[in-house]
């Protein structure tokens, strides 16, 4: 009932942009002894590394997880002890699931005689994903007291100290490169700026183009100055290079994360306007409804679906090949939608509640058109295109009242638009002379 069609979107783009970026840069060759070896795209066709700028987008999922954090501690009602441990269970539960399946296939594929170089491929890109639960869960777990902050001192003063935290591990790195022990200090600083303009964005800032506008504007002149000094230009990290921008994150993909996080707010009313679509608003739910499983799938995917077509047919262009050049790309991509369709069935349940529940006592409730609630605290009546269910189970709102058999629909009478849902009592007249005076 309260959820927020632009930010659902921007989750569900980054989502499907991670997907993507995994899928296109992720080279499988196939060798003599019949082992899969690991290579990448970015390596041999260097000028793709501005396409990462698009298909790295850690930095707004970690934006709508500070923003889905604040908005969820706000409403449960059962104090931020069991909140905390409901929300670190739902993101770590599927992971342990991933993991114990993961080890019975490699268990079954060793059984099988599948050499060792392909199994510890398969093992190192099944495992990769899940690094970002350690700074997820610590950012999660600290929800409560960076809320306090954000709203004491502001947004700004919140960001300032983790970019010099990041900064500073930068510098460290060249000047003293054998220094141990900053992984985990970067890690938590650089996505805590993201996750702190999430909680600010949670409670009604950063609204409005102009702070849109100057994070896009920040970040873009930060990822270009850094550039300009030696940073390489790939947001994901290139075999054979000096530095990576991803593992460890550096202060550039904090400035890429600024820059999608302004780019993102400023288009938030054409997001609105998409919402009305029912295609986009379809795929928006269901991206969001299994984003954790897309993401922690999407990788074993890819090696199965390589696997099994490398035992049964040899080698295939775009999937076995050596990434060396367009050819190997446009190969790539006409392979994008098989990888796609495997993914959908391995991670699909049903995708729709039905429109109607049953209560104890037998009677029935119906389930009316979603209102989103923006940060800025308007409320707008969503279609039924528009409307977007949780990622959970979904929660009656306290005080809910079967509603009567007398509905008042203008849509037998008029073509199909966003219409407002009163709900009337016979003790309130006025609001019953509004909803008498309304077309039936």
């Amino acid at each position: 009932m309260t959820r927020d069609w632009p930010v659902d979107a921007l989750r569900g783009y980054a989502v499907a942009a991670v997907v993507l970026g995994h899928w296109l840069v992720t080279g499988l060759v196939l060798t003599e002894d019949g082992s899969l070896g690991q290579a990448s795209p970015l390596a041999a066709m260097p000028a793709l590394a501005p396409a990462t700028w698009v298909l790295q987008a850690l930095g707004l999922f970690y934006f709508t997880a500070g923003y889905a954090s604040a908005r969820s501690a706000a409403r449960y009602r059962g104090g931020q002890g069991r909140w905390l441990a409901r929300r670190l269970r739902r993101l770590v539960l599927p992971a342990v699931a991933l993991l114990g399946t993961g080890a019975a296939v490699l268990l079954a594929a060793t059984v099988a005689g599948v050499p060792d170089r392909t199994l510890a491929v398969a093992l190192t890109l099944a495992v990769s994903p899940l690094w970002f639960l350690l700074p997820l869960c610590a950012l999660v777990a600290l929800t409560g007291p960076l809320r306090a902050a954000v709203r004491r001192w502001g947004p700004w003063w919140c960001v300032v100290p983790a970019v010099a935290a990041v900064a500073g591990a930068d510098l460290a790195d060249r000047l003293l490169p054998a220094v141990d022990g900053l992984l985990p200090v970067r890690l938590l600083a650089a996505w805590a700026v993201p996750y702190l303009l999430g909680l600010a964005y949670a409670d009604g800032r950063l609204t409005g183009r102009r702070p849109a506008a100057a994070l896009a504007a920040c970040g873009a002149a930060t990822v270009a100055a850094l550039i300009s000094a030696g940073y390489p230009a790939s947001a994901v990290g290139v075999p054979g290079a000096a530095m990576s921008n991803l593992n460890p994150p550096s202060l550039l993909a904090v400035g890429l994360a600024v820059t999608q996080i302004g780019l993102g707010l400023l288009a938030r009313p054409v997001l609105l306007r998409l919402a009305r679509r029912p295609r986009p608003a379809r795929a928006v739910e269901v991206v969001n409804r299994y984003a954790l499983r897309i993401y922690l799938c999407h990788q074993p995917v890819l090696v199965g679906v390589t696997a099994l077509a490398a035992h049964a047919g040899g080698a295939l262009p775009g999937l076995h090949t050596a990434p060396d050049g367009p050819r190997w790309l446009l190969a790539r991509a006409a392979w994008l939608p098989m990888l796609a369709l495997v993914l959908a069935a391995l991670i699909h349940r049903r995708a729709a509640a039905p429109a109607t529940s049953t209560r104890p006592g037998g009677r029935r409730r119906s389930v009316g058109p979603a209102t989103s609630t923006s940060p800025g605290g308007s409320r707008r009546t969503a279609g039924p295109a528009a409307s977007t269910r949780p990622a959970g189970p979904p929660e009656a709102p306290a005080g809910c009242e079967p509603l009567s058999a007398r509905v008042y629909d203008v849509h037998r009478s008029e073509p199909r638009r966003p219409q407002e849902v009163i709900a009337v009592r016979d003790s309130d007249p006025p609001s019953r002379g509004r909803a008498d005076r309304q077309p039936r």
